[in-house]
């Protein structure tokens, strides 16, 4: 996959020109390092991963990637630094380094019996400065409140452009009991499969809304084969979330492993329409394969899909080799077999399969190219099954596309307008949860431009416009949307706008409106409460005097 990115980099730049006027984002890479137990309490050491772990769920956005625990592990072996061992600062600046990113954020946390008091620094990885140190305090029973203050601190270091204020960004993360971090950080450090899923499970039970929880367990569980189970906690995770792209790719795979094709194709499908990943498109051509003769043409739409966001893969090759061949087209099936032979000599069913073909040598290729080609489809009890990616690289593709969204542009001007279209509006919904009100603006107007047809652009633009207290342009937008298509997202906001107005006949036939579309939609559930606490407080008497 990585070899394939940088294989785009020229065309980056040149998309990167073209697409100019969209503003793309640039963004940081951030490491955060396990923070230091300075109080005199063992108990509490499982605080310093419990640090990286909210700090990565926080900050952690289109224009600020955070480095995961796993590529963090990954450089501390290449360091020779065992994983449950705190390095020097040296050590940690030498791993900072050897990663090239921007930041590397130091912490550390002392606790008195009553009061959690965490410090978290910055330091500049190219200026080679040290950042002034944030320091928040709070009952231990606030962790989450500690950690997302801390987060929006570092935030604002960063991006000293960042106007969300501190209380409003506090309030955008919903509320986290310390006992479900402690047992999700439990389950992090878990050395058995056993340990991880009791703690994950545990962490689900004391909070059902915990999405790193749920994938978590999803992927113990996919890791034991228990794959129903795996699906179970997968489809946990709302389709709004951060992680709800990788949940889909395992809920996929584990629909796939207990037959259930229809499932795995839609997991699947909502992956790509969101990330130009080339094993997404491989996935999604295994399971059309399955489909039986009529699949076969969109299986090898999909390998070949496959192969042009990384043609270095061998499996591709090798699927859509098979899949020729269960076509017919067995010239064409020995060039991908032989191009999965070159990157990969030992691939041994690649070769038994080449040599039951039966095909001409060089010589003889030839002489019959001139012959018109004979479709002869080989023997079913010689061909293989195409091959599954279990891997999930989204990392590697959001690393590019924070530094460089030309590539990600690439990849979309090829597909259909709506996919355009909504991608850039999910990359704008995820800027404007962060607080980049500008940037998701811009999203928003190109996914508009992409596709005019469609109503969510409009929808997510009137979410800006409210968010910056324009009321009238935040109404005009949601009325264009919902005059393209009925919504959720454009009724919501015009009935937050009536509610601030005490138009409430009106808001209520909106959030009604909103529940009718999307009956399991929080944000309308929230303002039905607030209406009818509007509405029970305008039913009370007056005081008495």
């Amino acid at each position: 996959m990585k070899r394939a990115v940088f294989s785009f980099l020229f065309a980056c730049f040149f998309f990167a020109s073209v697409y100019a006027q969209q503003d793309p984002i640039s963004g940081h890479t951030v490491i955060v390092f396990p923070f230091d137990n300075t109080s005199s309490s063992p108990s509490l050491e499982w605080l310093g991963e419990c640090f990286p772990s909210a700090l990565e769920s926080h900050l952690d956005s289109p224009v600020l990637y955070v480095v995961t625990r796993d590529e963090r592990l990954r450089a501390y072996d290449r360091q020779g630094v065992p994983s449950g061992v705190h390095p020097s600062r040296a050590t940690l600046y030498r791993i900072a380094e050897q990663m090239d990113v921007d930041f590397a954020v130091f912490g550390s946390y002392s606790y008195d019996g009553a009061r959690l008091t965490a410090t978290a620094q910055l330091l500049d990885m190219r200026a080679q400065k040290l950042l002034p140190a944030a320091a928040e305090s709070a009952p231990l029973f606030d962790l989450a409140i500690v950690q997302s203050t801390l987060a929006w601190d570092l935030l604002h270091s960063i991006h000293p452009n960042f106007t969300v204020s501190k209380d409003r960004y506090i309030s955008s993360f919903p509320a986290m009991q310390l006992d479900a971090l402690e047992s999700y950080t439990h389950g992090v450090l878990a050395a058995t499969a056993e340990e991880k899923i009791q703690n994950y499970r545990e962490a689900t039970r004391l909070n059902l809304s915990f999405p790193e929880a749920w994938l978590a367990l999803g992927k113990a569980y996919f890791a034991e084969r228990s794959y129903e189970q795996a699906g179970a906690a997968f489809e946990k995770i709302p389709p709004s979330s951060r992680l709800a792209r990788e949940a889909n790719f395992y809920l996929g795979l584990s629909a796939y492993a207990h037959g259930d094709f229809d499932k795995a194709e839609r997991a699947f499908e909502f992956v790509a329409a969101r990330v130009p990943l080339a094993e997404v498109y491989n996935n999604l051509g295994v399971v059309a394969a399955r489909r039986g003769p009529g699949g076969q043409r969109r299986a090898a739409e999909d390998f070949e899909k496959a192969i042009e966001n990384d043609p270095s893969n061998p499996d591709y090759h090798f699927n859509l080799g098979v899949t020729l061949a269960r076509a017919g087209d067995k010239a064409k099936a020995g060039r991908e077999l032989r191009l999965d032979l070159d990157a990969r000599p030992t691939d041994s069913e690649a070769k038994n399969f080449l040599d039951s073909l039966a095909l001409p040598g060089p010589a003889q290729t030839a002489t019959a190219s001139s012959a018109p080609a004979q479709a002869a489809p080989a023997s079913p009890a010689k061909i293989p099954a195409e091959r599954l990616t279990r891997t999930y690289q989204e990392n590697a593709f959001r690393q590019m596309t924070t530094q460089m969204q030309g590539w990600a542009e690439q990849r979309f001007a090829r597909s259909d307008p709506r996919s355009h279209a909504r991608y850039h509006v999910e990359l704008g919904n995820e800027l404007l949860a962060h607080g980049f009100t500008t940037e998701a603006e811009a999203e928003f107007r190109h996914a508009a431009t992409v596709d005019p047809a469609s109503p969510a652009p409009l929808a997510a633009l009137a979410e800006v416009y409210d968010a910056r207290g324009d009321a009238a342009e935040a109404r005009t937008q949601a009325e264009a949307s919902l005059h393209l298509h009925e919504s959720a997202a454009a009724y919501l906001v015009l009935a937050r706008l009536d509610l601030r107005e005490n138009r409430t006949a009106s808001a209520s036939d909106e959030i009604a409106r909103a529940l009718q579309l999307e009956p399991r939609n929080l944000t309308a559930q929230d303002l039905k409460r607030t209406l009818a606490a509007k509405l029970a407080e305008k039913a009370q008497p007056l005081p008495q005097p």
